[in-house]
């Protein structure tokens, strides 16, 4: 193993060149760059608001689906992760756990669903109940997840 530092001498270094006013964005650009943003922006429809709380429950697991767990690239739902998902007149009851209390995202997991889930057209308030009991485990996965693992 060779631990030496390898120094090397110049005499000169050219400068990077530097930044031109010219070479900026005039106001008016800017302003019309900014008008064709929010134009595309206030074009867009929104969402369709689910009717039925089968229907919302519906799209609350899709928006669970799209929450990637950091270690492992499966989303939480197929995770086992979440553990009942309840809709009564547009309140969310998310009850999940972590794969450890120790998990890196034990503090910030929580709130990513629940933001994610108030985000769903047709939900106005979210709750995240996390829990411990029973712990999760490798049998909680999907098939879909255990075989993204190569456990099947």
């Amino acid at each position: 193993m060779n631990d030496q530092i390898r120094i090397e001498e110049v005499e000169s270094v050219e400068a990077p060149p530097k930044a031109r006013v010219g070479d900026a964005e005039s106001p008016a650009e800017k302003l019309e760059r900014k008008k064709d943003y929010l134009e595309g922006f206030l074009a867009q429809k929104p969402a369709p608001v689910a009717e039925g709380d089968e229907a919302l429950q519906e799209a609350v697991i899709d928006a669970l689906k799209e929450i990637y767990d950091p270690e492992i690239p499966v989303n939480i739902y197929d995770l086992g992760l979440i553990y009942g998902v309840e809709i009564n007149d547009g309140h969310a009851l998310v009850t999940m756990t972590l794969t450890t209390p120790h998990c890196p995202v034990a503090e910030s997991m929580p709130g990513e669903v629940e933001l994610r889930v108030g985000a769903v057209p047709g939900i106005g308030d979210a709750e995240v109940n996390l829990v411990w009991d029973p712990p999760w485990g490798p049998d909680k996965m999907t098939d879909e997840a255990r075989l993204e693992l190569g456990m099947l």
